[in-house]
């Protein structure tokens, strides 16, 4: 039965390789490492072989001969001379098989004489031919014949110093050199028990290579690791023979974090602990990693340290820490992936060439340096959780920078914390400052610590040092110091990441989506369905938080880990990293039992550590089990010689079984309990991110997996019911982890990149689908999440991930590489060849803009024609802004431009319609030279026009743009005789202008100033000079010249003295004004502003006369005005529309409250207009009247008299020129400011100006209308309600 698990194996190792030179094929060029053949013989590289593995083959484990040979001696065999270095050096590496498990590798690699002749004749021969291809480039004269003068003279050196001295010093020759060629031997073992591999190998070296041999023949040792030595059962340890001394291994409890054996101090000392936590923060957003060294050991460390760091989310992509140089075309995946690059010796970075640099995380590990993209957000609470692991590091004597020197300072500080000297006298150390001691003194690179203590803050009194435990518990200890500190600091560290993201997350259970219908229809409806409350759950976090949070719910790994959530209800059910992190989030949430979901950003530490260190040290104490000796085997007589300094080859006949019958064997007989064993070993501590991916392929819709045909995943269903749908959701849709190790033919690599080009496609999909279900949020409530609200920091996680995506697809398949950013490198191709062409004398009109033709249709009624489409024009526009100075930031704010301009689609398709320039940029398989996913794409993209975006001005708040205003005077009373000179002033959500004078001949004008946002009011006026100085204005239009956005700022009315209400000016609220493109608009979400009802309500009034309504209608229409202001306040603050527009737009408060005095006011005269503004005005001289006269009225009616008439007599001695309608407009603005309008309306209700003003049927003297407006109004008591200046301007209030 196939489980998916890694092995079967309950053994130490499945199989022990040996690799290295095979002297019947002789040496053999590797062509695929692409080694250049300039380099002389001894630096090229040769084909390696595995030699032999013992045993042939293990069902649970079938041997991968390719790529345990690739990994080996991933850059094949190398040779060397007596001259150089020759240590052996030990690296692990991993493998991923078919099924998405993995097993681990432990190799040492080492040197050994060559003895055969025709191999050295052969490496003599290729140094003669070299040197001959040298002389002729460098024009020199031939080289010399005989051996001995085949080296440069000082003359020769002098006149060719281009050859290096790396050449000079490798030559070789036969008569004085003798040749070393590369070996390795390897073990391969289900779980990854670095330090105990490393030991065994190492011995097992030592032995061919000291001067005695050892006690048993190299079989028995070789053979007691295979098949005597258990694996240790989970929360045990064990120990076991090497040749020279004990082995030991333990492995952590079901209650604990997952195997990590690799040293976490060698990554903080490489990288130091402020880049750790940049590339930390990379891996969790899924962002590209490239690791890149010289040290193959280097690598593994950094990537399988990285990924256990994430506990509980586990690395859902391609995860391939050492890339063989066979697979560096892997590089060209637009897929996230985490890889490691072999260096090669080469420290000059510029000269690796990366398809894409957009989203890329560089990581130089020797070089102590990363490059980072751009955009990426804090990590929350960055500088206390720097600070506390800080606190771990010093306590080991560490610097949290990295430390340039670590590997000698490791050898100074070996065996040596800081705790040792604190607590030791006869040093003159203090125990009060521990890290006052010797070993600051002596060692310059920790002396940096005292700068970097009082930086980070650390008090260096309150630091808690550990006493080391070797020195208390030597009788007990069994492990060597260093390896009991590893322990130590690695538990230490990974249990303060861990309590991050237990304390961030200790209430995510309560937003987990549990599906309403049964498993199956939830899997086949996978895609469409949220598994957890995102809106819900940011708008509970702390502000600072958001960036992070936002993008990190974004990613496979935590969709994967809410899926396994879903799909695990019992506690049998859930795997051991689900398990843990929930008995965590428990033990928070009991502690938090006030306060269980109040967030705060307040920081807390870490408590659980002394007693995950105790754990490990009483296991390392105790040892529980330990295994049978290595003994004599039954061999032939002769068998087992080998010759001193030479690997052997073993006898294959007694290693190829295992034992017949012996204690352990026996003991583990029982199939089923075997494979319980198995399921929980894995389930349990395979924490590398396979046996989740086995659980969670569930969401693999969301962010799309990547298939390869080369990837085939097992298909058996499991038994247990939860196991059984995670294999159907494995099936729904497959990823591929791991490249395969083999068979690297063109159609091989042709279908890999054909799945690439699917794997895009379905990404680009599912992005769309997502970003638009979020912005419409309807389309969300139909399908049952819930109210949806679209956060502005949801909607730039959303549309970075868009602008990624997109760089993603534009650098699969480039042919060169040319700048970080590959769209905006194609757009600088497309606008270079299309000026070109423009540049000849047919091209009429500004380069790039298409000609009416293609021009935009607009509204019939607006006078300002809509600006050209024009992709080159829209480039320039971004080209000018001078705050974007990189590639990347350029591409990213084109495409916000052109999604607000909801040209994205057409944009793109224009730019790929040159067709001569694609294929000029992009190989065959590349996705933009697919055509039919390419027109999915574009039509995918064309969605985007169905909703508004503000992603270009809400996020370049201050550019300079440029805005066209034209005021339009009424058709039926043309404005040609006005002789005043009107002005205006405009303003928007984030600025205004100040007063703009406009010419009164052409009534538009032109000007550029800092970005306003969405505009929202104009104030608009005139001088009132001149015989004829009134004015009937319709409407004002203003457009933004770089979005194109035209606002329309209805009017309809006088201004000039002595007409209509005499004001001189006026301030106009502004809509949107949508352009009706039949053809490529769907459909729009509702403007934000008013409320759908109250425009049918209204509709069937007749346009010319004054709208009569009913009771009914003005009470609905009140309710409608401040239900819009309600909601405005219960939307978080960054989501609010234009609150102007809610007290002063169509169907606003003053509106509404207009509605409510011109009901039953009497018209004394037909020609004369008699204005609410006149009404106030009398009630306010009765009020003063009254005050005067000392009517006994209670403090309560004297105080509220008191504010009416103070705001009256405010706006009556204002300097502007506003009418008494615009007078009204602001009194009720201010009273909704105050909180004041129901007491107003309650004292003009009982007021007698009202009595003879209004007839009797009139709302204001109905009481119980009155009392429900008065109720009404109150709600906005609530809120803190803050005026645009331009509605109070004047107003000292």
């Amino acid at each position: 039965m196939s489980t998916g698990f890694s092995s079967s194996s309950c053994r130490f190792a499945d199989y022990f390789v040996v690799c290295g030179l095979d002297t019947e094929s002789g040496l053999e060029p590797d062509e695929l490492s692409g080694e250049n053949f300039e380099q002389s013989p001894l630096r090229r590289t040769f084909k390696s072989k595995v030699l032999a593995h013992y045993p042939d083959n293990v069902e649970w484990n079938p041997f991968d001969q390719d790529a345990v040979g690739m990994l080996c001696m991933p850059k094949g065999l190398s040779f060397r001379t007596q001259t150089d270095i020759r240590e052996p050096q030990f690296h692990s590496f991993i493998i991923t098989r078919e099924d998405g498990s993995r097993t681990y590798g432990f190799a040492l690699t080492f040197f050994e004489e060559v003895t055969s002749k025709q191999i050295c004749s052969a490496m003599q021969t290729l140094y003669h031919m070299h040197n001959a291809e040298q002389y002729d480039i460098l024009h020199t004269p031939p080289t010399p014949r005989s051996p001995e003068d085949h080296r440069l003279t000082p003359q020769q050196l002098h006149a060719a110093p281009s050859i290096s001295r790396l050449q000079r010093f490798n030559s070789y020759d036969i008569s004085r050199d003798t040749l070393y060629v590369s070996k390795c031997i390897c073990l391969i073992t289900p779980m990854a028990f670095a330090n105990a591999c490393r030991k065994v190998l190492e011995q097992l070296h030592q032995a061919v290579t000291s001067p005695q041999p050892p006690p048993l023949p190299l079989e028995s040792y070789v053979y007691n690791v295979l098949y005597e030595v258990p694996l240790p059962p989970a929360g045990r340890s064990l120990k076991f023979s090497g040749v020279y001394g004990p082995v030991l291994c333990q492995r952590p409890s079901t209650i604990e974090l997952p195997l990590f054996d690799f040293p976490l101090q060698e990554v903080f000392e490489l990288l130091g602990l402020e880049n750790v936590l940049q590339l930390f923060t990379c891996a969790l957003l899924e962002i590209q990693i490239l690791l890149y060294s010289q040290h193959y050991q280097r690598l593994m460390t950094v990537a399988e340290s990285i990924t256990a760091l994430m506990f509980p989310f586990q690395w859902q992509h391609v995860y391939v820490p050492i890339l063989p140089a066979s697979l560096l075309h892997f590089l060209d995946a637009p897929v996230p992936y985490l890889m490691g690059l072999h260096s090669n010796g080469q420290d000059d970075r510029t000269k690796l060439e990366l398809p894409q640099e957009a989203n890329l995380c560089f990581v130089d590990i020797d070089n102590h340096f990363i490059e980072l993209p751009e955009d990426l957000p804090q990590f929350p609470n960055k500088l206390e959780f720097i600070q506390e692991i800080s606190e771990v590091l010093l306590a080991f004597g560490m610097s949290p920078e990295a430390n340039p020197q670590c590997s000698e300072v490791q050898s100074k500080i070996r065996g040596f914390r800081s705790g040792d000297m604190s607590s030791d006298k006869r040093n003159g150390n203090l125990a009060g400052s521990p890290l006052n001691s010797y070993l600051l003194r002596e060692n310059q690179t920790i002396a940096r610590l005292q700068a970097l203590v009082k930086r980070t803050g650390v008090s260096l009194e309150k630091l808690d040092v550990k006493e080391d435990t070797s020195t208390n518990k030597d009788s007990k200890v069994q492990c060597d110091e260093d390896e009991m500190k590893m322990h130590q600091l690695n538990i230490r560290v990974r249990e303060v990441f861990a309590n991050r993201f237990t304390q961030m997350f200790s209430d995510y259970e309560v937003f987990v989506i549990q599906p309403s219908q049964d498993k199956e229809s939830w899997f086949s409806n996978r895609d469409q369905m949220q598994n957890f409350d995102k809106a819900s759950f940011l708008s509970d976090q702390p502000e600072p938080y958001l960036p992070f949070l936002s993008r990190f719910l974004e990613t496979q790994m935590f969709a994967s880990f809410i899926d396994s959530k879903i799909l695990c209800h019992d506690d049998e059910d859930k795997e051991h990293t689900l398990r843990v992190f929930d008995s965590r989030v428990d033990k928070i949430r009991m502690l938090n039992v006030r306060t269980p979901t109040l967030r705060t950003s307040m920081y807390q530490k870490c408590t659980n550590i002394d007693e995950a260190e105790k754990a490990i040290e009483m296991r390392l104490c105790k040892i529980d089990h330990t295994a049978l000796h290595p003994h004599l085997l039954d061999m032939k007589i002769g068998q087992g010689r080998y010759e001193p300094g030479f690997f052997p080859r073993l006898q294959s006949d007694v290693l190829s079984t295992g034992p017949t019958s012996n204690k352990w064997a026996k003991r583990s007989a029982p199939a089923q309990w075997r494979r319980r064993d198995r399921q929980k070993q894995h389930t349990e501590h395979l924490y590398l991110d396979n046996d989740q991916r086995e659980k969670n392929e569930a969401k693999i819709s969301q962010k799309w997996p990547l298939c390869a045909d080369d990837v085939i995943w097992s298909q058996s269903l499991r038994s247990s019911d939860p196991e059984k749908y995670i294999q159907e959701a494995r099936n729904l849709g497959t990823t591929l982890r791991q490249p395969k190790l083999s068979n690297l033919s063109p159609s091989v690599i042709a279908q890999t990149n054909w799945k690439f080009v699917e794997g895009l496609l379905k990404e680009c999909r599912n992005k769309t689908k997502r970003m638009l279900v979020e912005k419409m949020g309807r389309e969300a409530v139909e399908l049952g999440h819930g109210e949806v609200s679209i956060t502005g920091v949801e909607e730039n996680t959303l549309i970075a991930s868009l602008c990624d995506l997109l760089e993603r697809i534009w650098s699969h398949g480039l042919q060169v590489k040319q700048g970080k950013s590959a769209l905006w490198s194609h757009l600088l191709h497309y606008q270079e060849s299309k000026e070109k062409r423009d540049a000849t004398p047919a091209g009429l009109g500004p380069p790039g803009i298409i000609h009416d033709t293609e021009r935009r249709k607009s509204d019939a009624g607006c006078a300002m024609p809509p600006l050209k489409v024009s992709l080159i024009q829209d480039m320039r526009h971004i080209q000018n802004i001078s705050e974007i100075k990189t590639d990347v930031g350029k591409a990213r704010a084109w495409v916000r431009l052109s999604m607000e301009k909801k040209l994205l689609s057409r944009h793109l398709k224009q730019l790929l319609s040159d067709h001569e320039l694609t294929k000029k940029l992009y190989k065959r398989y590349a996705f933009l030279r697919c055509d039919d996913e390419k027109e999915q794409f574009l039509y995918h993209l064309l969605s985007f026009n169905a909703v508004d975006y503000f992603c270009f001005t809400n996020v370049f708040t201050t550019i300079m743009i440029p805005y066209h205003v034209v005021i339009i005077p009424s058709k039926k009373l043309g404005g040609s005789m006005f002789t005043a000179n009107p002005w205006v002033c405009v303003s928007g959500e984030l600025a205004e202008t100040g007063v703009l004078q406009v010419p009164k001949n052409t009534l538009e004008i032109t000007f550029e100033c800092q970005n306003l946002g969405k505009l929202t009011t104009i104030q608009m006026g005139h001088d009132n000079s001149g015989l004829y100085a009134k004015w009937l204005v319709e409407c004002v239009m203003v457009r933004n010249g770089i979005t194109g956005h035209t606002y329309k700022f209805p009017c309809g009315r006088w201004l000039g003295k002595g007409v209509d209400d005499g004001s001189l000016e006026r301030i106009l609220v502004g809509e949107l004004v949508t352009n009706t493109e039949n053809e490529e608009r769907m459909c729009r979400t509702p403007p934000m502003q008013q409320s759908p009802g109250m425009m049918r309500r209204f509709v069937t009034i007749s346009p010319n006369s004054k709208p009569k309504l009913n009771t009914g209608q003005i009470q609905e229409g009140v309710g409608e005005a401040i239900n819009g202001i309600v909601k405005h306040f219960h939307k978080p603050e960054k989501e609010r529309g234009s609150l102007t527009l809610l007290l002063c737009g169509e169907y606003g408060l003053v509106w509404a409250l207009e509605q409510v005095f011109q009901h039953g006011f009497k018209s004394p005269r037909l020609f004369k207009n008699v204005f609410i503004w006149d009404f106030l005005e009398k009630s306010q001289v009765y009020f003063e009247s009254a005050e005067q006269s000392q009517m006994t009225q209670d403090e309560n009616w004297q105080m509220r008299v008191r504010h009416f008439c103070h705001f009256m007599r405010a706006i009556n001695s204002t300097p502007r020129n506003i009418g008494k309608d615009g007078k009204f407009q602001m009194l009720v603005c201010l009273g909704a400011r105050d909180h004041l309008l129901h007491h107003w309306i309650a004292l003009l209700a009982e007021c007698p100006i009202t009595a003879q003003m209004y007839e009797d049927t009139a709302l204001l003297k109905d009481h119980s209308l009155v009392n429900s407006l008065i109720r009404v109004l109150q709600t906005l008591q609530e809120f803190n309600i803050t005026l645009e200046a331009s509605l109070v301007k004047g107003i000292g209030i």
